[in-house]
């Protein structure tokens, strides 16, 4: 065995070290016990609140298995990457300006899983060539991985009442990514909850998608519903949608502990195309070509341009009534996508029109 290996704790530091030479915010390494999480996760998936997301339920115990998705399993490494870009208009100020269409923080930039699974690689690089060839598998959001109980074992937060990760350093705008490992490395202590008695994030969220503490029904998630929903947005959570187009980030603004979020020195993730201050009728007015040419690169693009013209259409719709709006509206009635002509159908009976 090389004789690096012979010491846990002193090639984890190392791996931590390595991690932060190469960009990352924060490396803890956790072990694969997730049975508590197993019996959570069963719980949300047999209430539906995963919505149309079948990837959540079909790989069955492997989510909350790792050595059953990766054999050999023994170590997970887990990475955080701050995103928040910098000089990007402030988030309210966007959200309540009807006019303007919000866009997550995260997808201001560049898409996050090439850049965090290239740097992955680079860390299992540099593992490599210390310890010799090892078994692992990287993953950045690409697999069934229980990232947020993954990185609280790990130490690098707590799982927050709106279920993301919370660090008391740096808040929660951040990527998460990890390595699965066969290395029998020492890990870390988990983190602990500093939520309190806040309720901060369920307040605050304007579909009250957070159902309980710890638990969201995704169905109800602007998140969801922008993103990974690929049909019509029910039409009662449309009004509660806003100007959000493309995600949401209120449970996270609301949240004091991001008063310690920290700005990304990644400018990949840096605004791109004026995305954090831009017009809902500027972006609806854009053809196919159009959104392909300024989308690609971006974690946007994946959704397609139907989806972003749904999305689009729902905004509109609860903007301010204008003559431009009506105008932008009317031209995409008669629009190719079934799944855009309704959702301007429903914009339009918002500014009282008819198509």
């Amino acid at each position: 065995m090389n004789q690096t290996l012979n010491d846990p704790q002193s090639l984890a530091d190392d791996i931590k070290r390595w991690g932060t030479e190469l960009g990352f915010s924060q490396i803890g390494i956790a072990d694969t016990d997730l049975s508590a999480a197993e019996t959570r996760h069963r719980q949300w998936i047999a209430k539906g609140f995963h919505g149309a997301m079948n990837y959540m339920a079909k790989h069955g115990d492997k989510r909350t298995r790792p050595a059953q998705l990766v054999p050999g399993t023994l170590r997970v490494i887990s990475a955080r990457l701050d995103y928040l870009p910098p000089n990007a208009r402030d988030s309210f100020d966007v959200m309540n300006n009807g006019d303007l269409a919000f866009i997550s923080r995260y997808a201001l930039g560049r898409d996050y899983h090439k850049v965090l699974r290239q740097r992955l690689q680079k860390l299992c690089d540099r593992i490599a060539e210390h310890v010799g060839e090892f078994g692992y598998r990287v993953f950045t959001d690409s697999a069934p991985v229980l990232e947020v109980e993954l990185a609280e074992k790990a130490g690098l937060g707590w799982r927050g009442k709106h279920t993301l990760l919370l660090s008391r350093e740096t808040g929660s705008f951040f990527f998460l990514g990890e390595i699965y490992t066969d290395l029998p490395l020492a890990v870390d202590t988990a983190g602990q909850n500093h939520c309190g008695t806040c309720t901060a994030c369920m307040d605050i969220c304007p579909t009250q998608a957070i159902v309980a503490p710890y638990e969201v029904d995704a169905r109800r998630c602007i998140s969801y519903l922008t993103i990974e929903l690929k049909d019509n947005i029910p039409e009662d959570l449309r009004p509660l949608i806003g100007n959000r187009v493309y995600g949401c980030d209120d449970c996270q603004l609301t949240c004091p502990w991001n008063r310690f979020a920290q700005l990304t020195d990644e400018a990949d993730f840096h605004v791109r195309h004026g995305l954090d201050d831009i017009s809902l009728t500027t972006l609806f007015a854009w053809d196919e070509g159009t959104f392909k040419r300024n989308m690609a690169g971006s974690a946007i693009l994946r959704i397609g341009y139907s989806q972003w013209l749904r999305n689009l259409a729902v905004g509109l719709g609860n903007a301010p009534t204008t003559p431009e709006i009506i105008t932008v509206l009317q031209s995409r009635a008669d629009d190719a996508s079934e799944l855009v002509r309704e959702h301007v159908c429903w914009a339009l009976a918002r500014h009282g029109q008819t198509t």
